[in-house]
């Protein structure tokens, strides 16, 4: 017999009702795209795990648990590949001009990794006379407080497998904690609404016939919960995450994928972390929540 009870319903099926997170979304038609930022009340422990063989990253080297940094500020998922991430950019100094960072002088200095996805291939306006993202990354942050799935924010011009991507935002309730995941799918392989099927691979991607669109892809998101949780155990987390995108699409981290994960705990400083057991049982949960994130965000 488990000696935890079993999940339930949060107050919202979405990513933010994790106390202490909002999530802002903004998206361009024109250039079919578009940024998630998602920001906490006050600096939270982060991780990630980055399984695709095309990553698009910036400052995930600061989240490892032997580096300087304990807290960050803020999370950028985008569209655009390396464009998007400029973005970041944007987010970083208009939360300086708040006084929210690092103190380091006249300036604070807000720690804020993010990771892109490409979808600079989907048939939108690409010919920008100046990078859209900072602008894109800008709207997104005025606009906390709008977390939806759908055709949204970083998700707004993905594409899965054969089908339009988009973000997926879910929760739940465990042991007295939430938790919640968010998803941008703009997966290489096909997205199942069950478990991927064994044997023969479609490559629906290729049959479009259009090889810079199958080259180009990746599914980024993040995990949140209000437990606490050391560094090393906000990676585990990641770690553990990630398999919740093999239980909804296949395939799965691929050299064309730029998979990344990233993993928050929002619980104040000081606070005693889980045990290994609640741990386990943590990662589990946040395999459960990816993969149901990874369905809504092309499902619904």
């Amino acid at each position: 017999m488990s000696q935890f009870p079993p999940p339930e319903a949060a107050a919202s099926d979405h990513f933010s009702a994790v106390p202490g997170i909002s999530v802002g979304h903004a998206h361009d038609a024109g250039i079919r795209s578009g940024t998630t930022v998602i920001v906490p009340d006050v600096p939270v422990i982060m991780a990630v795990d980055v399984r695709g063989g095309g990553p698009c990253t910036r400052e995930t080297e600061a989240l490892s648990p032997h580096n300087l940094v304990e807290r960050v500020h803020a999370l950028v998922l985008s569209g655009g590949s390396v464009f998007g991430l400029a973005a970041a950019d944007a987010v970083v100094f208009e939360l300086s001009q708040r006084g929210v960072g690092l103190a380091a002088g006249a300036r604070a200095v807000p720690v804020v990794p993010a990771a892109g996805l490409f979808d600079l291939n989907n048939g939108g306006d690409k010919a920008w006379a100046a990078n859209p993202y900072p602008a894109l990354g800008l709207a997104a942050l005025a606009a906390l407080g709008n977390d939806a799935s759908g055709p949204v924010g970083a998700g707004f011009g993905a594409t899965a497998g054969s089908r339009p991507g988009g973000i997926g935002s879910v929760a739940l309730r465990w042991n007295g904690y939430t938790l919640g995941a968010l998803v941008a799918v703009n997966s290489y392989g096909e997205v199942y609404t069950g478990a991927p099927p064994e044997g023969a691979v479609p490559l629906p991607k290729h049959a479009t016939g259009r090889a810079l669109a199958a080259s180009f892809n990746t599914c980024i998101g993040a995990f949140a919960t209000d437990a606490p949780l050391t560094r090393a155990q906000a990676q585990r987390i990641a770690v553990m995450a990630q398999d919740g995108l093999a239980r909804a699409v296949r395939p799965i981290h691929t050299p064309f994928d730029g998979d990344s994960i990233f993993a928050l705990s929002t619980a104040a400083p000081g606070t005693p972390p889980v045990d290994a057991v609640t741990l386990a049982v943590l990662g589990t949960l946040a395999a459960d929540l990816v993969a149901r994130a990874t369905r809504r965000g092309v499902f619904g």
